[in-house]
């Protein structure tokens, strides 16, 4: 396995670790796991969750450090419009959703987890 290879295991390996740490504060606070990693021919859902009410889609970043910024800093106005088109698209797929969508962000750094639910 060349360099190039080992870093990308290590990145999507720390991806799935902060996604599984949402995933718990998530249900914690009485959400259920609809999907996580969802993906279609248009990208990928981190996680879709719901309380019963409603519909709540996450983009989740994860870091080992805030040398390159927190994971907020890394949900662009670009990644956001696309969640946003992806979310609509997923609801489609699935034959509609009745009640309101919301698009939380999440960071994981370490252990710590923090989301910001409404985020766009």
């Amino acid at each position: 396995m060349g360099r190039g290879a080992r870093v990308t295991a290590r990145r999507q390996a720390l991806g799935r670790y902060g996604e599984g740490l949402v995933e718990r504060w998530y249900a914690e606070r009485g959400y259920r796991v609809l999907d996580r990693n969802w993906r279609c021919q248009l990208g990928e859902l981190d996680l879709v969750v719901t309380n019963g009410t409603h519909l709540v889609i996450c983009e989740v970043k994860t870091r080992s450090s805030d040398r390159f910024g927190t994971g907020f800093e890394a949900i662009t106005a670009r990644k956001q419009q696309q969640v946003r088109r992806l979310a609509a698209h997923y609801v489609r797929q699935r034959g509609g959703w009745r009640g309101p969508i919301r698009c939380d962000a999440a960071s994981v750094m370490g252990r710590k987890v923090e989301v910001l639910t409404g985020a766009f």
